[in-house]
């Protein structure tokens, strides 16, 4: 018997609460780590969270943050590098390069619509500084506001403290996710908020809602879930072929549509089922819920992955449980254990350092405010009055003793090197960097920033992998929703340019067959991200590499090459308009592959150019030599003819002629070549 909406919501609600208990359990104390972490570098104060601030209580608590500095670095490093997705045709055929071009194009814009650096440079601070991000992709309409407008953009959008709001599945081992079933994505809203969006009181939900791992409801604030959940299933695929040998594909679904109306076309035309194939097939459905019950079924989104990219600074599973953490957790006891000793030093050094005399209240009486003002009004003298001693006499005596400035403990001194050197290995030594004098080497300082990059390769080459997701992620949910024979979309070129594409664009083929151009139904492709060490100078590493070659190398065509490339490299102001003109001259040298907008304009410079003089003459000349080579050859054939002709014409004459004649013909000829011999033995002309 079939289960009614509200007991499927029931059982699905019961299930997710389950395993979001158990993913809490398991996670929450790593998850608190992080948080902590954020919180350690960032806030004022937050280095003296906990005991250690309750036993500083009452004193000086200095803070000089060097952990901060370090992990901006590594933020500048992303930022100054970012990283973007390459779409690649699986099988490596030229022939889906334009296609893939298209998807390109087609993402670039998304990031720029849905300003998706905000997205990445939060979940990269996030992972930095704590050890996990996350950024998620959704599909939003092109027009809100227009009822009938169902095309759909791609979206990319930050995920604010991932670490406290974001959990996938115990069972999800990968890096990037792509084997999570189930995801849950918390966010916050006000008791007043919550009941006006979704008309649920908290204040009616059961108690054992208060008795769960997580505390979804709090005096001020509801929690509710977006719930992920993947569905798996198999369908039989069914080839046929036809009486051509063609074969085609159809599921059980399709064949059985229509009363079996398929099925009977293909055993009509004499098609016959020749292999079946066991094919499985995801889909995500989306949930909203809170600690009481399921809100929303949102339905199937976009896709068959779950839109939410994980970031992890640095990950390790250890005792069966994922840990993660990033640039903060092992410097914070080398951070803490500073503080309290410039704190220390801050006490001691606020102390008087002059020497304090002490003496009795009869020797300072009547001279108190002397005394008191002196460290203002400098007096050249100070009084004191006489004591009296036991016999009752009056005697002038000095003070008793005197006060010492506190000294600084040897320790101190010697654990205040320590500390500063193991700040800088566990953060990467980069004052360094700061220290490079004007006339340093090019080779040092590219060893020197190669030594602080591998301090950040790790978190580069993490993020390579979140953006590599999210673009396995976007292609996935462009195939479902870029469907629109002549949709045109908006696409961005590498260089920056806004382009238009039409999607489904018919076109025909080199042989002649009606085709789609910009289907993304065909687009299968893998994603190809590039992280290397994140130099600033990298640039000036490529110019002086090749200014190098030039000084081995004798070829000319070589030289222009080389040095073209590295005018390409220059960095300054200005020099983009530079760099366009060398690229677009080593394009048509050959040396660098042309993109098919250079191409396209290449193709159309050479259609309105006008040869030079030079150029023209020789085209003259050698039109001038084909046409007597044509007219040579005509008149040798025309000789030939004329020859095959007159031997014909003589053929057909002497066959006209009898026998008797043919034997006079030939004796005349035997005595004229007689006579003609003899005149040349006698030397005479003939007839003398």
């Amino acid at each position: 018997m079939a289960r009614s909406k509200a007991e499927k919501w029931a059982a699905i609600h019961s299930e997710a609460m389950a395993e979001f208990d158990a993913i809490q359990s398991a996670l929450r104390d790593e998850r608190m780590q992080c948080l902590q972490d954020r919180r350690f570098y960032s806030l004022s104060g937050a280095q003296w969270e906990g005991q250690l601030g309750e036993q500083f209580e009452s004193k000086p608590r200095f803070e000089v943050n060097k952990i901060h500095l370090a992990v901006i670095r590594i933020i500048n490093e992303y930022r100054n590098n970012r990283i973007t997705v390459d779409f690649v045709p699986k099988n490596g055929e030229s022939e889906y390069d334009q296609l893939a071009d298209t998807c390109d194009g087609l993402y670039r814009a998304d990031e720029l619509d849905s300003s998706a650096n905000e997205a990445y440079d939060n979940a990269f601070e996030e992972a930095v500084g704590g050890g996990f991000g996350a950024w998620r992709l959704r599909t939003v309409y092109e027009d809100e506001e227009d009822e009938e407008d169902e095309r759909q953009r791609i979206r990319i959008e930050p995920i604010f403290d991932a670490d406290s709001c974001v959990f996938f599945d115990l069972n999800a081992k990968r890096q990037d996710k792509a084997d999570a079933k189930r995801c849950f994505v918390l966010s916050s809203m006000t008791r007043e908020a919550y009941e006006e969006e979704w008309g649920d009181n908290p204040s009616d939900w059961p108690k054992d809602i208060f008795q769960r791992e997580f505390d979804w409801l709090t005096p001020d604030l509801v929690y509710i879930a977006e719930y992920y959940r993947v569905e798996e299933s198999s369908e039989t695929v069914r080839i046929y072929e036809k009486l051509d040998g063609e074969e085609e594909r159809y599921t059980d679904a399709e064949l059985e549509a229509d009363d079996n109306a398929l099925l009977l076309e293909l055993q009509a035309t004499g098609a016959r089922e020749v292999r079946q194939k066991k094919v499985k097939r995801k889909r995500v459905r989306k949930y909203i819920l809170s600690g009481q019950s399921v809100l929303e079924d949102c339905g199937h989104i976009a896709g068959k992955h779950i839109p939410i990219v994980p970031m992890y600074g640095k990950r390790w599973f250890i005792d069966g449980v994922e840990r993660c953490m990033g640039h903060v957790r092992l410097a914070k006891d080398a951070q803490r254990l500073k503080n309290m000793q410039l704190s220390k030093l801050g006490e001691i050094s606020a102390l008087s350092t002059v020497e304090k005399p002490i003496l009795t209240p009869e020797q300072i009486a009547g001279h108190q405010m002397m005394w008191a003002e002196d460290n203002i009004k400098n007096y050249p003298y100070l009084l004191i009055n006489p004591v009296t001693d036991a016999m009752g006499q009056q005697v002038v005596g000095g003070p008793a003793a005197y006060t010492k400035a506190p000294n600084l403990p040897p320790a101190m001194a010697a654990l205040l090197q320590i500390t500063e050197q193991d700040m800088q290995d566990l953060l990467g030594n980069q004052q360094q960097a700061d220290k490079m004098v004007s006339n340093i080497s090019g080779k040092a300082v590219e060893m020197i920033q190669q030594r602080l990059d591998m301090q950040t390769f790790i978190y580069m080459s993490n993020m390579a992998k979140a953006v590599k997701r999210s673009g396995e992620i976007w292609l996935s949910m462009a195939r479902d929703i870029f469907v629109e024979e002549g949709r045109k979309l908006k696409s961005v070129s590498t260089s920056g340019s806004i382009e238009s594409v039409e999607l489904m664009r018919p076109v025909f083929s080199k042989e002649g067959e009606l085709e789609f151009e910009n289907d993304l139904s065909e687009a299968e492709f893998d994603i190809a991200v590039d992280v290397g060490p994140s130099s600033s100078s990298k640039r000036q590493a490529t110019v002086r590499a090749l200014t190098g070659m030039m000084q081995v190398t004798q070829d000319p065509e070589t030289v222009q090459v080389l040095s073209a490339m590295a005018l390409m490299n220059l960095e300054g102001e200005g020099m983009n308009d530079v760099r366009d003109y060398f690229r677009g001259k080593l394009v048509r040298m050959g040396a660098v592959k042309a993109t098919e907008e250079e191409a396209q304009q290449m193709a159309a410079e050479m259609q309105g150019q006008q040869p030079d003089p030079q150029s023209m003459y020789l085209m003259s000349a050698a039109k001038e030599a084909e046409a007597k080579a044509m007219k040579a050859q005509a008149d040798t054939v025309l000789t030939v003819a004329k020859s095959e002709q007159t031997r014909a014409q003589t053929i057909e004459t002497l066959s006209n002629v009898d026998v008797s004649q043919q034997k006079a013909a030939i004796e005349t000829a035997q005595a004229i070549n007689g006579a003609l011999q003899q005149q040349q033995n006698t030397g005479n002309p003939p007839g003398l």
